[in-house]
């Protein structure tokens, strides 16, 4: 990923904050063939590092009949993408526009880039460990929690036959959040302003986002 020094996030706990706020990547693998092949996946990042993984693993399940995970080789390279905010800017938004004019439009955006070796669960008993973790880490927010024990017990188990496991043993961790950093204070603020009016809730977020960084 390419990251300029004004938007490189390099703080893990920070990183790891927007990969919770996000709770799902675009897992990327390569098929035998060379074909790039993708699926959106919930996931949960532990970061307990081990021998072959200095940023822990990623932790995902996808449908068992996803050819994704049928095609991809046991140890292969996968890429995981998280996704944060993400909004257009106008450059009539800038202060600087009325000053020179020599402004241009962006796209402003969050993105965490998670690298490392793939390995396929199928056995029933790491599937439940993984479909509990997750499932606890996206209830546990909310007053009244459903977790994977409310069901009866044959019905998990007839569930977990139609998934495979997948996890991300982790070698590489990369962030990027580009909020105009690299704008005058005035030009960022009038991003806040043209963000806000818009109306959009993810432009709303990004504006949040920006005038938080302001403030500190």
């Amino acid at each position: 990923m390419y990251i300029p020094r004004h938007f490189a996030l390099e703080d893990l706990d920070e990183i790891a904050k927007l990969v919770v706020a996000v709770g799902s990547a675009d897992v990327v693998t390569v098929a035998a063939d060379g074909s790039p092949e993708t699926s959106l996946l919930p996931v949960l990042w532990d970061r307990t590092p081990t021998e072959n993984a200095a940023y822990g693993r990623l932790i995902a399940h996808a449908a068992i009949m996803n050819e994704q995970f049928v095609h991809v080789s046991e140890g292969a390279r996968a890429l995981a993408i998280v996704r944060g905010e993400q909004a257009y800017v106008s450059p009539a938004w800038y202060a600087s526009k009325a000053e020179h004019g020599r402004v241009v439009p962006t796209w402003n955006y969050s993105a965490v880039h998670l690298s490392g070796t793939i390995e396929r669960v199928p056995d029933p008993d790491r599937l439940l460990e993984i479909v509990t973790a997750l499932t606890l880490a996206h209830e546990s927010p909310r007053p009244d929690p459903w977790a994977v024990s409310d069901a009866p017990d044959a019905f998990i188990a007839g569930q977990l036959k139609a998934i495979v496991g997948v996890i991300i043993h982790l070698d590489r961790v990369e962030a990027k959040v580009k909020q105009s950093q690299n704008r005058s204070e005035p030009d960022q603020r009038g991003v806040v302003d043209g963000l806000r009016a818009s109306g959009n809730p993810e432009q709303q977020a990004m504006a949040d986002q920006i005038e938080a960084r302001l403030s500190q």
